[in-house]
């Protein structure tokens, strides 16, 4: 068999949707005649711990580990946080409202950690990697970012060794929405483009989530750019256990931020439940994960905070429950210039579950052009809260009337993480074929 090297930050104990990525490729690669041996970090800062990833590790499987070091301990003193807190996600969302130490904070890891805050990963992981590859060779490399260190560690392994390589990407580089968030000098935005280009030059090929990022990568010199969505794996429904609220029951998982604030939907509910007497008494609007204090403060704004369910993080077992158990599954897409390309890896399980799905985002997204081909529910575009009314008005219809369906099971298979993973196999033979031209 084949043997491909993994090259992930995220790997179990970690928790989260990022972990998913290389986790799923590596439980199906076996399948299609490739080994995965997987690299990671030994005591990594992640943003949470679910040990139920662990059952999706295969058996016998390599695992190679580097000790980190990242700066969030310092991050969090600076700050005055807790030491348990969740700082990954400080571009995405916070509890409370940014502050002068924040954006210092936030200045110095723009600039000294290049190109994420585990830079200092990079140089130790090459030297080991190096030394390993020396007495146990692969055939494959495939990277996954962000965080970008790992697709910079893959760089420089690629350069020694010329081991062919897939660089794959859950978000753009320099395209990806928080990268405005940046507090970039000139030098240090010269720096993240000049090893983005490098990637493109060495690469064999480069793999992202959406048609539309696959073209903005393109326009910026990627080369061999192949289209690996994110997906669902149906074994993580098996035996699930649908947790449910009393009542019409709308629900978010995963991080909510303050771009992703649904004001639309706020606005539509406060008009319907004015034609519609009672509908707020049967209302909940769940929430699971963290939530951004502005999210908070729109609720409070359109009188809902009595309607919010706020569960906080949950391992996924119980996040997949609450999708399962829900009248309605909310996404709302970022309200930044690259959102018509973002499909959350959560969109895919949401789907999987056959609850119906209200979409919030941007005009002709890929994301809706999936919910019309899937009919999994209603889009509703960015500024448009008339068309978050109609769709409020049919599914509490649908809910009134017990007919609430979902996406049809028959335009999601090719989402599966084995059918995803089955491409990726085919990108890797691919490789057997060529030379190395650099």
């Amino acid at each position: 068999m084949k043997k491909v090297l993994i090259i992930t930050y995220y790997w179990p104990p970690c928790g989260g949707i990022g972990v998913l990525r290389c986790l799923k490729f590596a439980k199906y690669l076996r399948q299609f005649g490739w080994e995965p041996v997987i690299f990671t970090a030994e005591n990594a800062h992640y943003p949470s711990i679910d040990h139920s990833n662990n059952k999706d590790i295969p058996e016998g499987i390599t695992i190679l580990k580097q000790k980190i070091w990242e700066p969030y301990h310092i991050y969090k003193f600076i700050t005055g946080q807790k030491a348990d807190a969740n700082v990954n996600n400080v571009f995405y969302a916070s509890e409370k409202k940014p502050g002068i130490l924040h954006n210092l904070s936030v200045w110095i890891r723009s600039n000294f950690f290049i190109p994420d805050a585990r830079s200092l990963w990079i140089k130790p992981s090459v030297k080991f990697l190096l030394n390993y590859l020396k007495e146990n060779p692969v055939d494959a490399i495939i990277s996954n970012g962000p965080p970008h260190s790992n697709t910079r560690i893959a760089t420089l392994v690629k350069k020694a060794t010329g081991i062919p390589w897939l660089a794959d990407f859950q978000d753009p580089w320099s395209q990806v929405d928080y990268f405005a968030m940046l507090k970039l000098t000139g030098w240090g935005r010269k720096k993240h483009l000049r090893m983005e280009q490098e990637v493109f030059r060495h690469a064999n090929a480069i793999s992202i989530v959406s048609p539309t990022w696959k073209g903005d990568l393109e326009s910026i010199g990627a080369k061999n750019v192949q289209l690996l969505p994110w997906g669902f794996d149906a074994e993580d429904f098996e035996g699930l256990q649908p947790l449910q609220n009393p009542g019409f029951t709308i629900t978010h998982t995963g991080i909510l931020g303050s771009d992703r604030d649904p004001v639309e939907l706020w606005e539509a509910i406060n008009t319907f439940s004015k034609k519609q007497p009672g509908f707020l008494q049967e209302l909940t609007l769940q929430l699971v994960g963290l939530v951004d204090t502005t999210v908070k403060e729109s609720c409070e704004k359109w009188n809902l905070l009595t309607n919010v369910k706020l569960t906080g993080g949950v391992d996924r077992k119980t996040a997949l429950a609450y999708t399962k158990g829900s009248s309605i599954l909310l996404l709302v897409l970022n309200r930044q210039d690259n959102a018509e390309g973002r499909i959350p890896g959560k969109f895919f399980e949401y789907l999987a579950s056959g609850r119906p799905i209200m979409a919030i985002g941007p005009e002709n997204s890929d994301v809706a052009r999936i919910m019309e081909e899937s009919g999994a529910g209603y889009y509703c575009p960015f500024g448009k809260p008339e068309a978050c009314l109609m769709a409020i008005e049919k599914l509490y219809d649908h809910y009134n009337n017990s007919t609430l369906t979902g996406a049809k099971p028959e335009q999601i298979s090719r989402y599966s993480n084995q059918f995803v993973t089955g491409k990726v196999a085919e990108i890797l033979n691919s490789f057997q074929k060529l030379t190395d031209p650099y």
